[in-house]
């Protein structure tokens, strides 16, 4: 039976030789590098590093797909494009730069995009899918088509300071995303770049451990990220990683789907800053410190309550014991449930999802809402300081 994975050149084997040199690797993996087909979703912050690794590693196919143009404040996170392709197609701008970085691979235009209509299609025809997009409408969109094509799909993020990756493969017993988020959060809960900011290394650091992820996947070497969701913290330059169990009622993914195929109304989430509403004076003010909280849940417990928005995840790695949990995705379903006799303090990660929880509730008849400063990293550096920290 013929071999089918194809032939290197003499000039690939020169030029993989550092790869090929890798015992894990070798020639076989280097030729099953060349045969195989990788999509990356977006050609911004993510793509970029992500494509440029994978088309220098050698994938033979490497399909983009956006179908934005340029703009000027893309140049300090976007790598695959300069100030002369600004105005001009992402996908258009990409494919030239990854062509002159590997003229041996075949890249693909995607200048439509990613749509419901043509997503799981498109996504059979790749062997791979990274995802590098960054609104919750097209991760899962993403999400259901990868799971529906039978794709794993490596999934990125990035936050101001922060990154995640994983692996999303439920056709080999891995969790989706709808297992880690199983709803949006609600809308103007969460701020976009373009609100809070990104540091553009950051990228590089998350587009790089995704394209890591597809030549492990490619290759079938190593151990993939598949269950599990490595964060990383840029500031304090740690990494933590974090189990990730299927969700056995997954709406995608579990023995009882109810998600069997792709619908267009299921994807228009919009999750943008509402339109400020006016604010009533009251006693309360609209942040806080931690020492005041604390005080306040000290000396006056029967008349505070401290609520903690942060995913189930994160509290596994810490959480003030007095707090009750409530997802900020979940906040929403508690209108009309939470107590308006108590002054609500919102506490999360850093201070920028709770504050938007606080605004929330306020606008929707809690007065008594107060947001904590600098959220639980604030607190363990000023209040436990023993607290383990991501």
């Amino acid at each position: 039976m013929p071999d089918p994975l194809p032939i290197l050149s003499p000039a690939e084997l020169a030029r993989y030789s550092r790869h090929i040199l890798l015992g894990e690797i070798g020639v076989e993996g280097q030729r099953r590098l060349k045969a195989a087909r990788v999509l990356v979703i977006g050609a911004g912050g993510l793509g970029s590093p992500a494509a440029l690794y994978l088309a220098a590693a050698g994938v033979g196919t490497l399909g983009i797909a956006d179908f934005d143009r340029v703009e000027e404040h893309n140049l300090p996170r976007q790598l695959l494009h300069d100030s002369a392709s600004v105005g001009e197609a992402k996908t258009a701008s990409a494919a030239r730069r990854l062509r002159v970085t590997n003229p041996f691979i075949n890249v693909i235009e995607h200048g439509e995009g990613v749509t419901p209509a043509n997503a799981i299609a498109l996504f059979a025809g790749y062997d791979v899918i990274v995802d590098g997009t960054d609104t919750f409408a097209t991760r899962y969109l993403n999400n259901d088509a990868a799971a529906l094509a039978r794709r794993p799909l490596v999934y990125g993020s990035i936050f101001k300071f922060e990154g995640q990756v994983t692996v999303f493969d439920p056709a080999r017993d891995g969790p989706c995303y709808r297992c880690l988020f199983p709803t949006p959060p609600p809308a103007g809960s969460v701020p976009n770049c373009g609100e809070a900011g990104v540091l553009g290394a950051l990228c590089g650091v998350i587009g790089s451990l995704q394209a890591v992820e597809a030549i492990k996947l490619v290759t079938g070497i190593g151990e993939s990220l598949r269950g599990r969701l490595l964060t990383y913290d840029a500031l304090a330059q740690t990494f933590l990683t974090l189990q990730i169990a299927r969700d056995p009622a997954c709406p995608l993914c579990s023995s009882h789907p109810t998600i069997r195929e792709l619908h267009a109304e299921n994807y228009t989430i919009d999750c943008t800053p509402a339109p400020a509403e006016p604010m009533t004076t009251t006693d309360y003010p609209l942040e806080i410190s931690v020492n005041e909280a604390k005080r306040l849940l000290d000396s006056e417990p029967a008349r505070a309550l401290l609520i903690d928005v942060r995913e189930p995840h994160e509290l596994e790695i810490c959480r003030v014991e007095a707090s009750e949990p409530i997802p900020m995705r979940q906040i929403p379903a508690h209108i009309g449930k939470l107590p308006k006799d108590r002054q609500l303090l919102i506490l999360c990660h850093s201070g920028v999802r709770s504050m938007r929880v606080t605004e929330f509730l306020r606008a929707n008849g809690y007065p008594a809402v107060s947001n904590v400063g600098g959220g639980i990293a604030a607190w363990a550096d000023k209040i436990e300081p023993g607290m383990r920290r991501y």
